[in-house]
């Protein structure tokens, strides 16, 4: 797993000087892009469920959490979601250069993919961070994830709130110490018919 990940972090360092993947130190990497970009992530591999067939990243844009998930998880198929063509060049060649098996980038909004035929309530597994977790992030996620499919949002703080329309929290998990970052676990109740 060393191998991967290790080509993944050099390309998207080589990348970051060219555009802009990560506002993160790569060139002499802290321990807080460590943890950000790969520690995080790992973590978050062991709250995934084994039984995720179809699995979707909303907002990819640098690859963490995604590409780091992949690779702890090989088995899943990942659909990595970014609206910024360039990002999204980024994330193509990073699924090459790694050697990603059954991961695929779409370059589009994801609030906008959910009205493509065959996407609606097709994910059992939806992972979001960097995303604003708003009333639309919930909205998209309820329509792309099946009855019973999970959504695990990376977070920086734990909100003790109520749970989203249709989503049961399952759990909160604390994924580094310095800086805290969290991990939050939804079910989805019931799938959401679209609407828009």
């Amino acid at each position: 797993m060393l191998g991967p990940l290790e080509a993944y972090f050099r390309l998207l360092a080589q990348w970051n000087t060219k555009i802009n993947l990560t506002s993160l130190s790569l060139d002499e990497p802290s321990d807080e892009a460590i943890d950000r970009l790969l520690v995080e992530p790992l973590a978050a591999a062991r709250q995934m469920p084994d039984a995720s067939k179809a699995w979707y990243d909303l907002g990819s844009g640098g690859g963490s959490p995604a590409i780091p998930l992949k690779i702890a998880r090989p088995a899943l198929k990942l659909t990595m979601i970014e609206s910024k063509e360039r990002k999204a060049a980024f994330l193509r060649e990073a699924i090459r250069t790694v050697g990603l098996a059954e991961t695929t980038v779409l370059n589009e909004r994801f609030e906008k993919m959910v009205e493509t035929p065959g996407n609606a309530g097709a994910a059992d597994l939806v992972t979001v961070r960097a995303v604003k977790a708003d009333t639309e992030l919930f909205v998209t996620a309820g329509l792309l994830l099946n009855a019973g499919g999970r959504l695990l949002l990376f977070r920086p703080a734990h909100a003790a709130g109520a749970d989203p329309p249709g989503f049961a929290r399952l759990s909160t998990v604390l994924l580094t110490n310095a800086p805290p970052a969290y991990l939050s676990t939804y079910r989805r109740m019931f799938h959401v018919e679209q609407t828009r």
